[in-house]
C-alpha cells in the first residue's frame, strides 16, 4: 500500500517551501521518521520524515521546485515486502538535471570511498557547504559514520583548494601551449528562498520606515579587563566563555529601559510598548545572515545569555535552527566586527524599529585627563525608525550603553 508524503505545517504565516534536496531516492528504503526530503523556507531548512517504514516509490517534485503547505511531494510503499529496487512510475520525476548523473540508490549509510562517481546522499548543512565552494563531493574522503561526508570534510577539502600547487618541472619549449588571454567567465546560481526573504524584507524596511543612524564610541577596556580577570573562573563555573556579547545584551537591556520607544514597534496607528526585550542575535549562516532571539533578555544572567548565544552559533552552521529559534524578536544586535567591519549602517528587522551595530575593536588615541593615550576603542552604530524614535532617545540610548560598557559594574547593581 502506498502512503503519500505532504508537506508539513512550517509555521506561522508560512504557506510554501522549495524542495532542496531529495535525501531519499526512488528505490531506496526508508524508516518511519527518517528524514527524506529538505524544504528550504524562508528562514530555515526543514527536513521532511517519512510517514511509515518502507521504500521510496516515486519523487512528485523535483529538487528546485516550490511547493505549498499540504501538497503532495512522495510516495513511499509500506512493509518491509516492498521491492529494494522499485520501478520508475510514469510521471516520476527525475531529480538529476540534464546532463547530470542521477543519485546513487545505495541506502544513507553506505560507505563513502574516495573518487567514487556520481551524486551523493548529503545532509542539508554538508550539501550547502558543498555549493558554496562549488566542490565535487564525490572526490572528497569522508570521515564520518560509515565513510559519509562532514562539513569538515567538506571545509578541509576546500581549503585545499585554496593552497598553491605544487611547483612542477617546466615542459620542454615544444610542448608549451599559449595561454588564453583575456577569458570572462560569468556563472548563474539561482537565489535560495532565505537569500530572496533576506533581500526582500531588507528593500522592504527601506521603503516604510524612516532609516536614520546615530553613532557613539566605546572605549572597552573595563570590559577587556573584566573578561580578562574572571574567564577562567566564569569558563569552570559555567562551561562557557564569557564573550562580548553578554555584557552588549545586558547593557541593551539597561538602556531599553530608559528609552521604550527604541524596544517598541508600530502596528497600524497604534505603538506597541513591551517591559520584556527579545534580542534577536545575527549569526552567520551558510546561506545568510539569520537572526535567532534571545528570549526574555532582560532577566538573564550572562551565563545564560552565552550559552544561548553558543547554541545559536551552532546551529546556524549545522542548518538546524527551527522556525520558533526566529520568531519574534524585538530588537536587534548585530556584531559584524567579527568580520572585521570598522563602521556601517545597519537596516532594521521590520516590525522591529532599531538594530545595534557592533564593530571591530582597535586601539585609537584618545584624551583621558588631559593625556593623549591608546585605548581600545569600538564604535557603536544604532539605526532607528525615525516615525517612531526621536534623535534625542537614540542618543540617550547609546549614550546610556557606553556608560554601562566603560563602567559594567552598573550591570550589576542596575544604573
Amino acid at each position: 500500500m502506498a502512503t503519500d508524503v505532504i508537506v508539513p505545517t512550517l509555521g506561522e504565516s508560512i504557506t510554501e517551501a522549495t524542495l532542496g534536496q531529495w535525501l531519499k531516492q526512488p528505490g531506496d528504503a526508508v524508516k518511519a521518521d527518517e528524514p527524506i526530503a529538505s524544504l528550504e523556507t524562508d528562514k530555515v531548512a526543514v527536513e521532511v520524515p517519512s510517514p511509515v517504514a518502507g521504500t521510496m516509490s516515486k519523487q512528485v517534485v523535483a529538487e528546485g521546485d516550490t511547493v505549498n503547505v499540504g501538497a503532495l511531494i512522495a510516495r513511499i510503499e509500506e512493509g518491509a515486502g516492498a521491492p529494494a529496487k522499485a520501478p520508475a512510475e510514469a510521471g516520476a520525476v527525475n531529480p538529476a538535471g540534464p546532463g547530470e548523473t542521477p543519485a546513487p540508490k545505495d541506502d544513507e549509510t553506505a560507505p563513502h570511498a574516495e573518487g567514487e562517481a556520481g551524486s551523493l546522499t548529503l545532509s542539508p548543512a554538508v550539501r550547502r557547504v558543498v555549493l558554496e565552494h562549488g566542490l565535487d563531493p564525490s572526490r572528497i574522503k569522508g570521515t564520518g559514520k560509515d565513510g559519509r561526508l562532514t562539513k569538515d570534510d567538506v571545509l578541509a577539502a576546500a581549503q585545499a583548494e585554496k593552497a598553491p600547487p605544487a611547483p612542477a618541472a617546466a615542459p620542454a619549449p615544444e610542448q608549451a601551449k599559449p595561454a588564453v588571454v583575456g577569458e570572462r567567465r560569468e556563472e548563474r546560481v539561482r537565489m535560495t528562498r532565505l537569500r530572496q526573504t533576506i533581500a526582500k524584507r531588507l528593500k522592504e524596511a527601506q521603503n516604510t520606515a524612516a532609516l536614520l543612524t546615530t553613532f557613539n564610541d566605546v572605549d572597552m577596556s573595563a570590559v577587556m579587563e573584566a573578561r580578562s580577570r574572571y574567564k577562567d573562573l566564569f569558563e569552570k563555573k559555567h562551561g562557557i566563555r564569557l564573550g562580548f556579547m553578554g555584557f552588549f545584551v545586558k547593557a541593551a537591556a539597561l538602556a531599553a529601559r530608559d528609552v521604550p520607544s527604541v524596544n517598541a514597534s508600530i502596528e497600524g496607528d497604534e505603538i506597541v510598548y513591551r517591559d520584556y526585550l527579545d534580542v534577536s542575535v545575527a549569526v552567520s549562516a551558510p546561506n545568510g545572515l539569520v537572526v535567532p532571539v534571545i528570549r526574555d533578555a532582560q532577566a538573564l544572567s550572562f551565563a545564560e545569555i552565552e550559552k544561548t548565544i553558543a547554541d545559536f552559533g551552532k546551529r546556524a552552521k549545522d542548518g538546524t535552527l527551527t522556525m520558533e529559534d526566529m520568531k519574534g524578536g524585538t530588537f536587534t544586535i548585530s556584531n559584524g566586527g567579527v568580520f572585521g567591519s570598522l563602521l556601517s549602517t545597519p537596516i532594521i528587522n521590520p516590525p522591529q524599529s532599531a538594530v545595534l551595530g557592533m564593530h571591530r575593536i582597535e586601539e585609537r588615541p584618545v584624551v583621558k585627563d588631559g593625556q593623549i593615550v591608546a585605548r581600545p576603542m569600538m564604535y557603536l552604530a544604532l539605526s532607528y525608525d525615525h516615525r517612531l524614535v526621536d534623535g534625542r532617545e537614540a542618543v540617550t540610548f547609546l549614550v546610556r550603553m557606553k556608560e554601562a560598557l566603560e563602567d559594567p559594574t552598573r550591570l550589576l547593581i542596575d544604573l
